[in-house]
């Protein structure tokens, strides 16, 4: 069942540009050390399955770089980490200190569904960024930029994971 936050005739304003941007730095140092303790998880559990002995040979014959299963594994946890976060309380720990929240457009909060949807337009941006950087060259930048802008960067207060998921970031006012 969502979760209300405030009285759906109550409106909030749209988060800015910079409060967005700075609660995307705080979480993004967060997700650097739930992905280290992921890795390190998959790491024990992958070298007890296959062997300690037979795991450092791969590791050193090189057949472990690239592994689908570890990525597998950390796009899940990121996504795990996000949603449980935005379904729950609409925030996560950087969204909590710049004082913004994700909600739907009447006061609740959003669905497993439409984090998958927020999560994913996003994780596709940088996605086609990255790999346009990798084949192309610099000359992406002028094409990218741009996409990543409009990734989190609010046009009319919705940016497009907005749009993607039907649901809106807000400033929450000061407490008194």
């Amino acid at each position: 069942m969502p979760r209300r936050f405030h009285d759906a005739e109550e409106l909030l304003p749209p988060a800015t540009a910079l409060k967005r941007a700075l609660a995307i730095v705080y979480d993004g140092l967060i997700c650097i050390a739930v992905l280290l303790v992921a890795t390190w998880a998959y790491t024990m559990m992958a070298g007890w399955i296959t062997g300690w002995d037979r795991y450092e040979q791969m590791a050193e014959a090189g057949q472990l770089s690239g592994d689908p299963g570890l990525t597998f594994v950390l796009f899940l946890v990121l996504y795990l980490f996000f949603a449980y976060f935005w379904t729950r309380i609409g925030q996560t720990l950087g969204m909590q200190v710049w004082r913004v929240r994700i909600e739907n457009l009447d006061g609740t909060s959003v669905s497993w569904t439409q984090a998958l949807l927020r999560y994913v337009t996003a994780a596709a941006a940088i996605f086609v960024a990255m790999l346009a950087g990798r084949y192309i060259g610099a000359v992406t930048l002028l094409l990218t930029i741009p996409l990543l802008v409009s990734l989190f960067y609010p046009i009319n207060g919705l940016s497009l994971t907005d749009r993607a998921s039907n649901s809106v970031v807000v400033a929450l006012p000061k407490e008194k």
